[in-house]
């Protein structure tokens, strides 16, 4: 895998306990994201390192770059459709660029805008942008809150293909990980390496709540 390991509970001291944060795995060339497939889909995009086959691009697709979130959303690959777990190298150009054309999922007076020009947005945005609550490895609820961003229209279509620097498989490596968890032995749990995330973009901190 080409991915930063660390123990679960050495991470843990430096982690942020509260608030809006993307943890995930990046540099200033790209970040780590992961999905959940069938067998079928995962498969096409490991072997073909772009998604197509039975890969939909009429339907919205969620990108989360946060790996324990992903595992509280999957079962740590034991739901069905599910059990093909990929961590997906994005450029970082165009994670930004998702961002910057995100609208929330849900209306919140603090967006600063009507319902009704949210709704209007909505309409018109090819991105959402969804914050909940994140969880630890056991799937009890934080008070951290963890992102996850949905692509359809062009967005879709760039991130099948031109977005991706690699796909990896790492459906293996979230059982021998889930061993762990099933045993109550945190000691020796390892997840991938994260951080929070923050732009040097100060309008798009404040539009994602990070600041």
């Amino acid at each position: 895998m080409d991915i930063k390991l660390k123990k679960y509970k050495e991470q843990l001291q430096d982690w942020p306990q509260e608030g809006h944060h993307i943890m995930a795995q990046y540099d200033d060339e790209k970040i780590v994201v992961y999905q959940s497939y069938r067998k079928e889909i995962g498969e096409f995009a490991v072997k073909n390192q772009y998604f197509g086959g039975a890969f939909s691009l009429e339907r919205m697709t969620w990108i989360k770059p946060n790996f324990l979130w992903m595992m509280y959303r999957n079962g740590w690959g034991k739901k069905e459709g599910q059990e093909y777990v990929l961590a997906i190298h994005l450029k970082m150009d165009a994670f930004k660029r998702y961002l910057e054309n995100a609208v929330y999922s849900s209306y919140n007076e603090r967006l600063g805008i009507s319902r009704e020009e949210w709704q209007n947005q909505v309409k018109e945005s090819s991105v959402r942008l969804q914050w909940d609550p994140d969880h630890d490895p056991f799937g009890v609820k934080l008070e951290r809150r963890a992102i996850q961003i949905g692509l359809r229209n062009e967005f879709i279509k760039s991130f099948a293909k031109e977005d991706i620097i690699l796909i990896e498989n790492i459906s293996d490596f979230v059982q021998e990980q889930y061993q762990f968890v099933l045993k109550d032995d945190l000691d020796n749990l390892i997840l991938p390496e994260e951080k929070p995330l923050l732009f040097d973009d100060e309008d798009l901190n404040k539009k994602l709540r990070l600041i």
